[in-house]
C-alpha cells in the first residue's frame, strides 16, 4: 500500500475506527475497501482489512456496496454509520498527464 485516502465511517467504543478507502483507477473504475484502524500509544496506526475490493463503474455504486457490507457486518451501527459519498483518491497520474 503506497497511498490510501481514508474516510472514517464510525468510531467504536474502544477508540478504533471503521474507515473506507475509495480509489479511481486510470481506466476510470472505482473501488472501495473497508478497514478497521487502531491507533497505538506511539501514534502508529494498524489497519486490518475487513472487506474485499468493491468495484463498480461509478463511484457511488462502489461506495454504496461498501456501505451495505458495513451495515451487514455491523447491523447495530445503522444509526451512526456515515453514509456515502466518501472521499475519493483519483489514483496515480499517468506519465502522459500534466
Amino acid at each position: 500500500m503506497s497511498r490510501l485516502n481514508l474516510d472514517p465511517l464510525m468510531t467504536f467504543p474502544d477508540g478504533s475506527q471503521l474507515v473506507i478507502s475509495t480509489q479511481q483507477s486510470v481506466e476510470g473504475e472505482f473501488s472501495c475497501v473497508l478497514y478497521s484502524a487502531i491507533v497505538g500509544n506511539d501514534d502508529h496506526i494498524t489497519f486490518k482489512v475487513l472487506s474485499h475490493d468493491f468495484a463498480a463503474s461509478t463511484c457511488m455504486s462502489a461506495q454504496e456496496s461498501a456501505y451495505g457490507y458495513a451495515l451487514r457486518y455491523y447491523p447495530s451501527a445503522a444509526t451512526v454509520l456515515k453514509k456515502p459519498p466518501y472521499l475519493v483518491w483519483h489514483g496515480p497520474r499517468s506519465s502522459g498527464s500534466q
